[in-house]
């Protein structure tokens, strides 16, 4: 089964109560409880997710976590990056494939395809969309996708 760690769908999780008060810097046990989540947890995806550029911590008095830039700009391709490293679906997919059997396979463009297609996806839904109460856009799946 093809499926993000939990640590990626807790970070969507944090990233989205940052997200409901834009306006407010909030604490990481701020963010726990609005999450549901462990502190420890929250601590250990704001660090990957400070580190990619998608929220700021702000120390001293009045600091907290903040997104570090607005939520309609947050792809979930971002999000799964920051904390699962680059998308590939196979060892040859990436950018960097060190994968012996590469000068000899035959199936490396179809699953650098189907890389393809699946970043381009996660690329089309922005942090703002997965917010509760968020109209979900009609989209429709571009020919070139569709015969994947």
């Amino acid at each position: 089964m093809l499926r993000v760690t939990k640590l990626t769908d807790y970070a969507t999780l944090v990233l989205a109560a940052l997200a409901a008060t834009p306006d407010r810097r909030c604490s990481a046990s701020e963010l726990a409880e609005q999450a549901r989540l462990e502190a420890t947890t929250v601590a250990k995806v704001l660090k990957p997710l400070a580190h990619a550029g998608l929220v700021e911590g702000l120390r001293g008095p009045g600091g907290g976590y903040r997104l570090a830039q607005p939520a309609t700009e947050i792809t979930l391709f971002a999000i799964v990056e920051a904390i699962e490293g680059p998308l590939g679906m196979t060892e040859c997919s990436g950018e960097h494939s060190n994968c012996e059997l590469e000068p000899h396979c035959g199936v490396q463009s179809h699953w650098r395809r189907v890389n393809d297609v699946i970043a381009d996806a996660l690329n089309g839904i922005t942090l703002a969309e997965m917010l509760p109460g968020a109209p979900r856009p009609r989209r429709t799946i571009p020919a070139r996708l569709a015969t994947v």
